[in-house]
């Protein structure tokens, strides 16, 4: 089966859909590993694993090259932050084919200005709510696959107020879109207001120490959410232990043996697919000498 079409049953079912944020392909396979039904490519993530904040820098083919590194590295859907779609409605256009093309299940675009902003920055800039619908027709005239989500990211609550941003996540659903992506809602009576008012599935981002405030998952499914991301489901935790780890290694003077049955070095190369390609290598050494 397709993961386009896996997505799809998912998103049919009756509970939330759960994707933790993974920015490269070993991060995919330990939310794979962990037993999640799909994985999130976190633009965020995505940019700091490049060098550089969430500020809309890299290119749409650094972005679709990421996703489709993770795609083939997990047999679960990947959706992928796909920014503002680089451009207008051509842009757009060639934005869906390069992700499709690369095995992902599904992409969300924005309403935000190029180049665009962490959407629980302040100082964002929005387009005109014309434009905006305009690149999500173009989006879905662009995919090959009609299983391929195509989901709607309005940036409005933080520019013009809620209202716009409801208004603006229910034209995009009338035009087409799967799911309605209302960033950064403030309160829990306002992520109350998004799934009462927005006329469709809707997509809950939640970003630790963002504007949104914290729920759980059984939170979120109860006010009616259908999909839940986690950007820094795995960059937060994976930075502090990173630091902490090296700081030990600095205090005492050098590595020290790991702990427990499953930390050797055969171990961490089985959870990348080590004995498949060990398999593979000695199936031909077969042939040979056969």
């Amino acid at each position: 089966m397709k993961n386009t079409t896996r997505l799809r049953q998912l998103l049919a079912g009756e509970d939330m859909v759960i994707l933790p944020g993974a920015y490269d392909g070993l991060t995919a396979r330990l939310v794979e590993q962990a037993g999640y039904a799909g994985v999130y490519m976190t633009g965020a993530g995505t940019s700091a694993a490049h060098g550089f904040p969430d500020f809309g820098l890299l290119t749409m083919t650094e972005m679709a090259d990421n996703a489709g590194v993770m795609a083939r590295s997990v047999d679960i859907p990947v959706i992928a932050d796909a920014d503002t779609g680089y451009g207008n409605e051509l842009n757009v256009t060639r934005t869906v084919r390069e992700f499709e093309s690369r095995g992902v299940a599904g992409i969300h675009l924005e309403d935000q200005v190029t180049t665009k902003r962490c959407g629980h920055l302040d100082g964002k800039e929005i387009i005109a709510k014309g434009e905006f619908i305009d690149k999500i027709k173009a989006a879905l005239n662009a995919r090959q696959d009609p299983d391929f989500v195509i989901i709607a990211r309005t940036d409005a609550r933080a520019v013009n107020g809620l209202d716009d941003a409801i208004d603006r996540a229910n034209a995009a659903l009338e035009a087409g879109a799967d799911l309605a992506f209302v960033e950064a809602p403030e309160s829990l009576e306002e992520l109350a207001a998004v799934t009462e008012r927005v006329q469709g599935p809707c997509l809950l981002n939640m970003v630790p120490g963002g504007k949104t405030p914290s729920l759980s998952f059984q939170d979120a499914q109860a006010l009616g959410f259908r999909m839940m991301i986690l950007p820094g489901a795995l960059l937060q935790p994976i930075l502090l232990g990173g630091d902490a780890a090296l700081k030990r290694l600095r205090d005492e003077g050098g590595p020290t043996a790991p702990s427990g049955a499953d930390a050797g070095v055969r171990e961490f190369f089985r959870r990348f697919g080590a004995d498949q390609w060990s398999e593979l290598s000695r199936s031909f050494q077969k042939q040979d000498v056969d």
